[in-house]
């Protein structure tokens, strides 16, 4: 039975290697994609005029669609960080003509004193140049890039699969690695002096063993990641009630049939200010964002710099109808019931922000492990192929040679 696990292992491990090598290197680095985004593209975060800005983000907001009509903000910081551009994101608004604009861009800088647009980059795109790095990083780590067909993430889909498949995976590693009661503290021990395959095993091996409890949950927060409504939560219902989303209720529609919201944002903040006093949400709105394909808004409540939720299980964000300002939800970490928290503390887990900076140092380095892993397990089936080849050469030079053989040599 032993053989078959292992072997099922293997062949496992070889269809997932790629991606997980991949995936663990993007991950190291995107754990500070906010960092790294920054330091490589000055000019899109760094203001260039020293005066203290005068509008507010929501004024800005509203000289950034006056000046071109064709653009329709789906998300703005309300908080304006001193000596930064005001990052915002943008959705094509539908033409008079009920024809959809090609803006080449989804993001913006705008000057914080003019509002005017100093620079622009379409996310995520498949290209090589420093403004579009980190984004392509992130997209790749949970995509591929693959295209959309049929109507499905294609991308998304396929890996939320290898996440299923990398679960799955985990329980036989650890069940192989422990051979025999007597010799389990082998599979702790790394050989390293002796070098060659015995450390390339024991990497694999051993480490494997040492951080597997992290692999395990960093593979079950890839599936609720790319998966969520497909398959973690269905099965987190069956074990606890959860609170149904707006967006498993709502028909999304495209772009091209979506409208203006009814609700401006002002209003929508005032109305979720509302709501956050009688949650009793302390923290200020920090962000709002539109989603035209579902006719929602969000308003995000942090402090200036909690933008990116580290620390805890994240900010909480209030969802209204963007036709009459129904609340339709409030997303409040730590509060709801079991299958609730579960699911929010996915991300938290996942990005290893759950920790602030110690989790998203120790999400960095087991991105590197998860690379190295796949590394080795590859090295080490690559050894073991090339030594039953080298058996079957040598077990056919020792067959005597048939009339038919001597014939054709």
């Amino acid at each position: 039975m032993r053989r078959v696990w292992v072997s099922l292992h293997r062949w496992l491990g070889l269809f997932m290697a790629g991606f997980l090598f991949v995936s663990g290197l993007t991950g190291a680095i995107i754990a500070w994609d906010h960092e790294l985004d920054e330091w490589l593209n000055p000019e899109l975060f760094h203001a260039r005029a020293s005066d203290q800005p005068t509008l507010t983000a929501l004024e800005l907001a509203d000289r950034l669609e006056a000046a071109d009509s064709r653009v329709r903000l789906s998300y703005l910081p309300l908080h304006l960080e001193p000596g930064h551009n005001l990052g915002v994101s943008v959705d094509p608004r539908v033409s008079p003509d009920g024809s959809l604009p090609e803006l080449g861009f989804d993001q913006l800088a705008l000057d914080p004193v003019t509002a005017k647009v100093v620079g622009s980059r379409q996310w995520g795109e498949f290209a090589f140049s420093r403004a579009a790095l980190m984004p392509f990083l992130y997209k790749l780590h949970y995509t591929w890039h693959l295209p959309d067909a049929w109507g499905i993430e294609l991308g998304i889909l396929l890996l939320g699969i290898v996440a299923m498949i990398w679960v799955i995976d985990c329980f036989i590693a650890l069940w192989i690695s422990f051979p025999s009661r007597r010799a389990w503290r082998k599979s702790f021990a790394f050989r390293w002096r002796q070098g060659g395959h015995k450390r390339t095993f024991d990497l694999h091996r051993s480490g494997g063993v040492w951080i597997w409890t992290l692999l395990l949950l960093i593979a079950v927060t890839s599936v609720s990641m790319n998966l969520p409504f497909q398959v973690t939560r269905p099965l987190v219902s069956l074990f606890s009630p959860l609170t149904p989303s707006p967006f498993e209720q709502i028909s999304p529609v495209t772009l091209e049939q979506s409208r203006d919201p009814l609700l401006s944002r002002a209003e929508a903040i005032a109305v979720a200010q509302g709501e956050a006093q009688r949650l009793g949400i302390q923290a200020p709105p920090g962000g709002i964002y539109h989603s035209a394909e579902f006719g929602l808004y969000g308003v995000g409540f942090f402090t200036p710099g909690a933008d990116h939720g580290d620390g805890g299980l994240g900010n909480p964000w209030i969802i209204l109808d963007a036709r009459d300002g129904r609340v339709l939800s409030a997303d409040i970490p730590g509060q709801g019931s079991a299958g609730d928290l579960f699911m929010q503390l996915q991300f938290p887990l996942h990005s290893g922000r759950i920790l602030g900076l110690p989790g998203r140092i120790l999400v960095s380095l087991l991105g590197l492990a998860v690379a190295t892993l796949s590394v080795t397990g590859v090295l080490i089936w690559l050894r073991k192929r090339a030594g039953r080849v080298a058996v079957r050469q040598r077990a056919g030079k020792a067959q005597p040679v048939t009339h038919d053989e001597a014939l054709m040599q």
